[in-house]
């Protein structure tokens, strides 16, 4: 009987490829095209791989990276809002090139009289316009930002030549930086701090109406930009928008503030007894031991006491931290600071929160448990968090991150009540700027150039992180759903993912919604979880503290999991392509012994008569003239063919295990929308019962608009769903159900009202 079900294969073969050879002679000549398919690979898009970013996605033997260390000394003037600073710089030279001059990043020029920002933008009235801006806008007189740049001088104290082109400084060398030397010099400079609620910004200060000011500084100092192996001079303008790319190095920092204020940032306080009260002090190192609820360190009683005052007198900061890719800062007398210790396979990491009595309640029960909770959920995912301490501030407007610091907005009202909606927005504006300390403060892509490599892939992980916190306020129901408005948008107002930050329209979009939306896909639904978590990690532990690109991403989930993600990648990050599939028609076939029509016909092709066909099953459609009512009742057991080659062929252990199909159902798959996606198919049966099946997105490989797939079954059908929990970001769900679902008086109404 083998050789007989054989015989019948090998017709079949034959008789498809006589069949195609008939319809292409019937055929004129057609015009030859390149490779069009979904399926294509990616490599003429990729990058070509080399010794410093290798095939696999890992970084290459050749791979290296600039060092820059920073030593500063900064004076917060709080009475003029004013900044004064000075840094040595002492930058190494890793890579195989000699460097002629050097490109430093000068972020607060975005503010300055002369800055270009505002005339790139279009657009008419705003809606309202603080005074500060209209003064701005209007009458002549723009805020005095920008960086005054004093002097830049050699270890020696010599001049150094320099050039401002806008937001970057080129530093001209007296000699070239040789391949593993490095340089050392110096630059003063100052700035006039902010008001950030009316002059727009990553940092500044908050006024409060007592006259007091919370300060978040970031960006304050001339920061070198990167210099890789990629891009060489990374030295795009800075724009607003798309962030930053840095250096990684050690950083030694003096502040110097009023002393009735209480001051975080980045790294380690060195000299705590000597800024702290000694209760404070005694409270900072006991939280140390806090593992399981926060402690304060400065009380709320003590910050209220606080801003009653306006002290003359200084103290100086001193902090230290290593291998940090920037430096921010937080400074006030309003601040209330709790902590509480996480324990993360042995070490000990600090979870701070800073914030002003306006923020409580609210920031007291949650603020520090979602930082906690954020590095372990992300160490999990990723690798363990390396740094000591990570801080949230709360400031008003804001939601920004540095390394082991960010601002996070979410205040209760003047009476200390807060919604549901505040409470989320806090947690989740927590969790995602203490997130970015692994994309991109560790895991260092370039954002400038590559903003969904940090947004998107943090907002990913930020998705898992809040669901752990709280899965009922932050529950996995809601993605991919999220993005489908966006996706179904005029095209004309999108652009691909892989777009440089400043060209996208719909930056909230693009940036951070859609290539999470789309890796919550890849792990949930066409990855899975295991396979989809070791290939993300070994992204992560591959390019910690180093500086990946696309390709070094896209590569590693390959390369980790076995997996060709090519057509994904392709289809949801290079184009604004969006999923459609639907369930063009179903038709119900039972089992027969006598030959069909289409049977027939393959005979006639073959020139031979039906009775020189080997004995076969054949499949009749319920529609068919063929179709009899008696074979309702047979199954394919019932014929003696069938069940003569099972009992001949099969042992009583792999018997028991063959399934037992009374009906076939012939199912055919259409795809209006543009991506390639998994097919997740509902059954529903009439008992009933329901089963589900995924067909992997390969099936659209042959053809990219219409699939035919049959589905046995030893019940019956009642209803097909495609993509039952919406977890393929389906643009259109009328067409993902049969029978189809009665059109409601309201969506006729729609229709009849688009027509007219």
């Amino acid at each position: 009987m083998r050789k007989i079900l054989i015989l019948v294969l090998s017709i079949v073969c034959i008789s498809t490829t006589l069949f195609a050879q008939e319809v292409e002679q019937k055929k004129e000549r057609q015009q030859a095209h390149y490779n069009i398919s979904k399926f294509k690979q990616l490599k003429e898009e990729l990058p070509t791989p080399n010794k410093q970013h290798t095939a696999s996605g890992t970084p290459g033997y050749e791979y290296t990276q600039q060092q820059v260390d920073y030593k500063m000394d900064i004076i917060l003037d709080d009475i003029n809002q004013k900044l004064v600073g000075e840094e040595t710089i002492t930058y190494h030279n890793n890579s195989k090139d000699n460097l002629e001059y050097l490109w430093v990043q000068l972020d607060q020029n975005i503010r300055a009289p002369n800055s270009k920002k505002p005339d790139i933008s279009g657009g008419g009235p705003d809606a309202l316009y603080f005074p500060s801006k209209f003064t701005k806008v209007f009458m002549g007189k723009p805020f005095q930002g920008g960086f005054n740049i004093q002097s830049i001088t050699d270890i020696k104290g010599n001049s150094i030549d320099y050039t401002i082109n806008q937001t970057m400084m080129r530093i001209d060398l007296p000699k070239p930086i040789a391949s593993g030397e490095k340089f050392v010099f110096n630059i003063k400079w100052w700035y006039n701090i902010n008001d950030y609620t009316s002059e727009r910004g990553r940092s500044g200060y908050e006024p409060f109406p007592d006259g007091n000011k919370l300060y978040i500084i970031a960006q304050f100092f001339p920061r070198l930009a990167v210099y890789n192996n990629v891009e060489g001079w990374q030295n795009m303008q800075f724009w607003g928008s798309s962030e930053f790319a840095l250096e990684f190095g050690n950083y030694e920092v003096s502040i110097t503030t009023p002393k009735d204020h209480i001051l975080n940032g980045t790294g380690v306080i060195q000299n705590p007894k000597e800024v702290f009260t000694k209760k404070q002090f005694k409270r900072y190192q006991a939280a140390k031991n806090s593992y399981d609820n926060p402690v304060f360190i400065v009380t709320p009683e003590e910050a209220l006491e606080a801003e009653k005052g306006r002290s003359k007198d200084t103290k100086t900061w001193k902090l230290r931290a290593e291998n940090v890719r920037d430096f921010a800062f937080t400074s006030s007398r309003k601040l209330i600071w709790d902590a509480m210790a996480v324990k993360l396979n042995g070490r000990t990491v600090m979870a701070y929160s800073l914030y002003p009595n306006e923020g409580n309640p609210l920031w007291e029960e949650h603020s520090t448990r979602v930082v906690a909770n954020t590095l372990k959920v992300y160490s999990d995912y990723t690798f363990d968090y390396p740094y000591p301490q990570a801080t949230s501030v709360n400031a008003k407007q804001q939601g920004m991150e540095y390394p082991m610091i960010c601002w996070n907005f979410g205040r209760p009202n003047s009476e200390g009540k807060y919604t549901e909606r505040t409470k989320k927005g806090m947690i989740g504006v927590v969790t995602h700027e203490v997130g970015h300390n692994f994309f991109p403060m560790i895991v260092n892509s370039d954002e400038r150039q590559w903003t969904w490599m940090d947004e998107g892939i943090n907002s990913f992980v930020e998705i898992l992180a809040e669901n752990i916190y709280d899965p009922n306020l932050f529950p996995f129901n809601k993605y991919p759903k999220n993005i489908i408005g966006y996706m179904k948008g005029d095209q004309s107002k999108m652009a691909p993912i892989m777009s440089q930050g400043d060209n996208v329209f719909n930056f909230g979009a693009n940036a951070y919604a859609k290539p999470a939306a789309g890796l919550f896909i890849l792990r949930q639904t066409i990855m899975g979880p295991e396979l989809f978590d070791k290939a993300f990690k070994t992204y992560a532990k591959r390019w910690k503290f180093k500086h990946p690109t696309p390709a070094d991403f896209f590569r590693t989930m390959e390369d980790a999991s076995a997996m060709d993600l090519d057509w994904f990648w392709r289809g949801w990050f290079y184009t604004t392509g969006n999923n459609d599939i639907g369930i063009k028609e179903v038709k119900k076939y039972y089992v027969t012994d006598k030959p069909t029509e289409r049977a027939k016909n393959m005979a006639k092709r073959y020139g031979i008569t039906i009775d020189q066909l080997p004995p076969a099953l054949y499949l009749v459609s319920e529609d068919s003239d063929e179709f009899t009512n008696d074979l309702k009742n047979k199954k394919p057991e019932d014929y003696n063919l069938l069940s003569d080659y099972i009992a001949t062929n099969f042992d009583e252990q792999e018997k028991s295990a063959l399934k037992a199909p009374k009906y076939f159902y012939e199912l055919v798959f259409e795809k209006p929308g543009d991506l390639v996606m998994p097919i997740i198919v509902e059954f529903e049966y009439e008992d009933g019962t329901k089963e589900r099946k995924q067909y992997p997105a390969q099936i659209w490989r042959h053809n990219d608009k219409e699939v035919t797939k049959v589905f046995p079954s030893s019940k019956a059908i009642k209803k097909i769903t495609i993509d039952p929990d919406e977890q393929t970001a389906d643009v259109n769900l009328s067409n993902n159900s049969w029978p189809k679902n009665k059109e409601t008086k309201f969506e006729k109404f729609k229709k009849s009202q688009i027509k007219s």
